[in-house]
């Protein structure tokens, strides 16, 4: 599908609900939840028709305390090949920022074009990590100009100095002395001036005017809090995105004074880092929600901030392939729990220890490896609980890796129908077939030629004669052959489709790319729900996915078929491409190291995984016993005054 988004410079964002718009045009904020120390979260949204709302709005808040001592504000770095207004910045997705600047919280800032082309609007919707950009309007990282502010477009900024004391400019041009400012981050127009939404004076303008994914930066009147808002969008059912008069009324009920309109559509994204420091999507992105990757940006805006101090503290997670241990401590004797779920309904919950401590840890079980878990620490006083804020882990996943099928592989294809035909079985007789041809396989009738960012180019297949377009489907197959096929196997996908795609495995369907949700039937006419990246399945554009659970079960030891059918987008799109890499991996557990430290008199059991109790006896031969507690952290310094024990690992 080679198709560019034709909006100007946007981006987009989501995630969960929790208030209703009223009858009249204001919405209604539900209470803010701590995260980290000067950084509040909410989540609303509204009904599908409210007053002056008609469209269904996600939107995702951070409010920021300004006065808070220990808040650092910082934006992306310059470029290490910098040179002012021809190469700003590098491209990297806000959760890669987050990553690398080990920021508490961050969200996505000014507009950006291409280094390569600054005059063209329309940056590719996907652009490879590190791709060189130019930054429109001001920003300005730690004292340092990164883009300085060029003419009357792109003119909102917030500007902050060393203390975090912030002023919005409505419009910065001609432009503001930069002395004193220490951090500065620019939108390309205002939304609220001085408590007053001007946002409708800018209906019938089209363009990046029209209801879209959006970010927002707002400032209360006593400049005390910043406001990051996103609102998602381009996802029916769930957000369908704002107008600039329902974004500055959102603004508004935040408690915002003065806002602007920052990038938005699928660069709108909002990431905080979890216990562990990795980073976790508050919001939906439609990027995401179109391909499962995440846009790349050419501006982020990142808060430092410290842990919440408050009843339960120094929440940490040890994840292992099936368990974790939860750690915490609180400022008076407490009960231990710890709730978790894959999403934060947290349905699940440890076991209660109703025996109170300060020094907490509990063991979670039976979980999936290399998994997600949302979890929190629950502890309770004199009948009164005490919850922690949300945090999250993904399990180890100690596995051996089998390269299946790699990129440049021949497959069996045809563009003939096989809807009935068995086509997807293992025994199925593909003789008549085309090929097998090579990786990746593909179809192009643009009069320009292919696009060379697509490669490595494999086999050509046929197009429709009678329409001069490829066919809206193909249909591949491919044997390969595993020594094993251990339970608990998964398979790991590295795709480049253009543009939808179903995936069966020895006769069952195991996945779908961009294809209708079972359980509607896909036939042969079926068009893909959307297309990679900017329209084309380039060399930097891969679907990575994984099968796991009970799709992965049919797998077999020795002989099998994986056999894919993939979708054009529309009847008139001129290409199609199909490649992948399969890797199979299964179980191969690490075992625990338990070790002795000696230490001044007295020794202090250690250990490298965590998922386990320690266990003790009076002898090899057992019988073995949960040293009190239980204990499952590590580590752990037993009494042994006149009595000599054997310890051991549990799970």
């Amino acid at each position: 599908m080679n198709l560019f988004p034709t909006f100007r410079r946007l981006s987009q964002l989501g995630l969960a609900l929790a208030a209703l718009f009223t009858a009249e045009a204001s919405p209604q904020i539900p209470g803010w939840t701590p995260l980290f120390k000067g950084i509040d979260h909410l989540v609303a949204t509204n009904s599908t028709s409210s007053g002056d709302f008609q469209s269904l709005m996600v939107a995702n808040v951070l409010r920021i305390d300004l006065t808070d001592p220990d808040i650092r504000l910082t934006t992306t770095p310059r470029s290490p090949n910098y040179v002012q207004d021809t190469i700003e910045t590098g491209a990297m997705t806000v959760s890669r920022f987050v990553q690398t600047t080990h920021v508490q919280a961050a969200i996505n800032g000014n507009f950006f074009r291409l280094s390569s082309d600054p005059s063209n609007d329309n940056v590719p919707y996907y652009v490879a990590e590190g791709t060189e950009l130019i930054l429109l309007g001001l920003a300005i990282r730690e004292g340092t100009v990164v883009s300085r502010q060029q003419n009357a477009v792109d003119a909102a900024v917030a500007v902050f100095d060393v203390s975090n004391h912030c002023t919005i400019i409505h419009t910065n041009w001609p432009a503001t002395n930069n002395v004193g400012i220490y951090t500065a981050v620019a939108g390309d127009y205002p939304l609220v001036i001085k408590g007053v939404n001007i946002g409708r004076k800018y209906l019938g303008q089209g363009g990046v005017h029209d209801q879209n994914p959006r970010t927002s930066y707002g400032l209360s009147q006593d400049k005390h809090y910043l406001y990051l808002l996103t609102i998602d969008g381009r996802q029916p059912g769930y957000s369908d995105g704002a107008l600039d008069y329902e974004t500055g009324a959102w603004m508004l009920a935040l408690g915002a004074y003065d806002a602007i309109n920052m990038d938005g559509g699928g660069s709108t994204t909002m990431v905080i880092a979890d216990a562990a420091g990795n980073p976790h999507r508050l919001n939906s992105p439609s990027a995401v929600a179109d391909s499962g990757m995440e846009r790349e940006v050419g501006s982020h805006f990142g808060i430092f901030a410290k842990p919440l101090a408050g009843f339960i503290d120094n929440v940490a997670s040890l994840p292992d392939d099936d368990a974790a241990t939860i750690t915490w401590t609180t400022s008076s004797p407490a009960t231990t729990q710890v709730e978790y779920d894959t999403t934060e309904a947290f349905t699940l919950a440890t076991t209660l220890q109703t025996a109170t401590t300060t020094n907490h840890a509990a063991l979670i079980t039976g979980l999936q490896p290399g998994t997600g878990y949302f979890f929190r620490a629950v502890s309770t006083k004199n009948g009164a609980r005490y919850a922690s804020p949300s945090f999250y882990f993904t399990t180890s996943n100690y596995v051996s890796t089998t390269e299946a099928i790699a990129l440049t592989n021949s497959w069996k294809y045809t563009p003939t129908a096989q809807s009935g035909t068995g086509w997807t079985a293992a025994a199925y007789n593909d003789s008549a077939w085309s090929g097998p041809g090579a990786g990746l396989l593909w179809v192009d009738t643009r009069a320009a030629g292919p696009n060379p960012d697509v490669g490595p180019k494999g086999e050509q297949m046929p197009y429709n004669p009678a329409t001069g377009f490829p066919y809206v489907t193909y249909y591949f197959r491919k044997h390969f052959t595993l020594p094993t096929a251990a339970a608990g196997a998964a398979l790991q996908f590295s795709a480049q489709v253009d543009d939808g795609a179903v995936f069966y495995l020895n006769g069952h369907e195991i996945y779908r790319l961009r294809m209708d949700d079972p359980p509607t039937v896909i036939a042969n006419d079926t068009l893909a729900t959307a297309y990679p990246c900017a329209g084309d399945a380039v060399t930097t554009c891969f679907d990575d996915f994984a099968v796991t659970g009970d799709p992965a079960s049919f797998l077999v030891a020795g002989d099998n078929v994986l056999a894919v059918e993939v979708h054009n987008y529309n009847t008139r799109s001129a290409d199609i491409t199909f490649g992948l890499d399969l890797a199979v991996t299964e179980p191969n557990p690490v075992d625990p190291v338990l070790n002795i430290v000696p230490a001044g008199g007295t020794a202090s059991l250690q250990w490298t995984r965590g998922g386990f109790t320690l266990q003790q006896a009076d002898s090899p031969a057992g019988p073995w016993t949960d040293v009190p507690g239980p204990v499952v952290s590590s580590p752990f310094t037993p009494d042994l005054t006149g009595v000599a024990r054997y310890y051991r690992l549990h799970k």
